[in-house]
């Protein structure tokens, strides 16, 4: 006879009862007791040390602004001065030299709104042309972007001016512009954004509905690429804003100067015997130029961290 075993029997679950009198405890988890997130005080010293070296030359920019001459030389450098100048300051930067500081300012708007807005729109060209079309000499132009990625500015300014001035080009916003337009490092970012960002399939369905590469560009492609434009774009106004050694080999006439040239001549000229100390005037004019700067970071500075972390995950 063959028999069968059974399986062993289970005990039933327990359930233990608390007295009336207890009462059941739940522990909170805080964020810091989390897994993952871990307080370390080193950390926080160690980040704290880039932070306070970046803020400390603008708050002495900014005590410094509202200090007359004379209390410019007499004073504490991180401490204001017995006079509040900053208003008198204001006005003596627009309105000293005939008020060219305005002519200077309207010049680096020129330079970043044409340098900057045209060369992300020719950076985002060609990386989309790069990443979405095959033609010959695609791995060869590749290659050419990434070398010239490598090759910093100030190593071409000369060659560049010495081809300018063969061309009649220097002593004009043209010496300064066209340079300002070639950006390879933008243009290796949106070539890597949109291979991710720009569906090939978008694109089959539009030009199969008669769409034209110009238009799909302009109605599709820049859309999906707003991140990376975004982020393209504000390094690119920086670089713009802040460019000094081209202008400064490129010109020679002050009514054509950016800001940045334009007040470091006014610091030059109290080296001279006749000419006049305006060192409280190039602070106070610095003040106000790095203004425009943190009021265009403020306004983009969400679509700035959407588009550095483009790329960062696959979807």
């Amino acid at each position: 006879m063959v028999t069968q075993e059974r399986p062993p029997a289970t005990r039933p679950a327990v359930r233990r009862l608390r007295p009336a009198g207890e009462r059941t405890t739940t522990r909170r988890i805080r964020p810091g007791d989390r897994p993952g997130k871990q307080r370390s005080v080193a950390l926080t010293v160690l980040m704290a040390l880039p932070l306070l070296y970046s803020l400390f030359p603008l708050v002495w920019l900014v005590t410094n602004s509202t200090k007359s001459l004379d209390d410019l030389f007499s004073s504490f450098g991180l401490w204001f001065g017995d006079d509040f100048a900053l208003w008198d300051n204001v006005v003596g930067v627009l309105t000293y030299d005939d008020g060219v500081y305005g002519r200077w300012f309207a010049n680096t708007l020129l330079y970043v709104a044409v340098g900057a807005a045209g060369s992300t729109l020719l950076a985002a060209l060609a990386g989309y042309g790069l990443a979405k079309f095959d033609f010959p000499g695609r791995r060869a132009a590749f290659a050419v972007v990434l070398g010239a990625v490598a090759v910093p500015g100030t190593a071409l300014a000369v060659p560049t001016f010495l081809l300018f001035s063969e061309m009649g080009l220097t002593n004009t916003p043209w010496g300064v512009l066209i340079p300002l337009l070639v950006t390879p490092f933008g243009l290796f970012l949106l070539f890597s954004y949109a291979n991710e960002a720009v569906p090939n399939e978008v694109l089959d369905a539009a030009r199969v509905d008669g769409a034209g590469e110009f238009r799909i560009f302009f109605t599709i492609v820049l859309r999906l690429l707003s991140p990376a434009l975004v982020s393209v774009l504000l390094l690119e106004v920086v670089g713009a804003w802040n460019n000094y050694f081209l202008p400064l080999i490129m010109l020679s006439d002050p009514s054509w100067f950016p800001l940045t040239v334009g007040l470091n001549r006014w610091n030059a000229q109290g080296a001279s015997a006749e000419g006049e100390l305006v060192a409280n005037l190039v602070l106070t004019g610095s003040l106000m130029t790095i203004i425009p700067l943190i009021v265009v970071f403020l306004c983009l500075q969400r679509f700035w961290r959407a588009g550095l972390a483009a790329g960062s995950t696959k979807g």
